[in-house]
């Protein structure tokens, strides 16, 4: 799984198309805390073909919310948000978040 920098900057309609063709997993992180970077290790060893954004919740935190809103999923951290064909096809949090579990 390839890992991208989520910055303000980002344009989510651009990870949406990006989407259409390529799985896209957005990953809220928290750099203070153990639980979220468990979550970001593990996926670290995942051979799913998918693009992982990672979101520094701490120095972002007005894009979780975007994200949140947008999507409509209540922020949690650690979250991961899979997008496919531009639609949100599953969330986790915590120790839900899982390889096996990404589509």
């Amino acid at each position: 799984m390839e890992f991208i920098d989520l910055l303000p900057e980002t344009n989510l309609n651009e990870i949406e198309t990006r989407s259409l063709t390529k799985t896209q997993v957005l990953l809220k992180h928290s750099t203070r805390c153990i639980v979220s970077s468990m979550a970001l290790m593990r996926l670290r060893t995942c051979t799913n073909d998918a693009d992982c954004w990672v979101l520094d919740l701490l120095r972002y935190r007005e894009l979780s919310n975007e994200i949140a809103q947008r999507y409509d999923i209540p922020h949690q951290s650690p979250q991961i948000i899979v997008l496919q064909q531009g639609k949100v096809v599953f969330n986790a949090s915590h120790e839900q978040i899982d390889c096996e579990k990404i589509p």
